[in-house]
């Protein structure tokens, strides 16, 4: 599934929402559990390909985890069980209906370039920060 079976988190490289996303995982990631890659990059690609997501246009963050793939707001969910600073009872929001909250989350992701902006190109990690990334 993943090198050193780290949790992958694949996200929009050019949304500015989504790189302030990671940012704020990282922070938090205080076991420096996860890896990152963007949708966009070849490795993204793959990984999207091989769990029969559409690789063309995809407006959600994903989540592989112990050779399982989750998408929108359970992926973010799961992310947030991993992080420190009490960000981990956000978990414990999975007892709303799934279906309420993608509506939340799908409404955000269809906006996000108008709401907070898009980059010409994916973010390029710091050399402290690039052992995180994938591809």
């Amino acid at each position: 599934m993943t090198p050193n079976s780290h949790p992958i988190i694949l996200f929009d490289g050019v949304c500015n929402l989504c790189n302030g996303a990671v940012q704020f995982i990282i922070k938090r990631d205080k076991k420096s559990a996860f890896r990152f890659a963007s949708l966009q990059s070849e490795f993204g690609q793959s990984q999207l390909k091989n769990a029969g997501l559409q690789t063309s246009s995809i407006e959600t963050i994903v989540l592989i985890e112990n050779g399982k793939v989750y998408q929108r707001s359970e992926a973010a969910l799961r992310i947030s069980r991993h992080l420190s600073g009490g960000w981990s009872l956000l978990y414990g929001l999975r007892v709303i209906p799934k279906v309420i909250c993608d509506v939340v989350y799908n409404w955000i992701a269809r906006n996000r370039y108008r709401f907070f902006g898009k980059k010409d190109q994916c973010m390029i990690p710091t050399p402290e920060l690039k052992s995180k990334f994938l591809g």
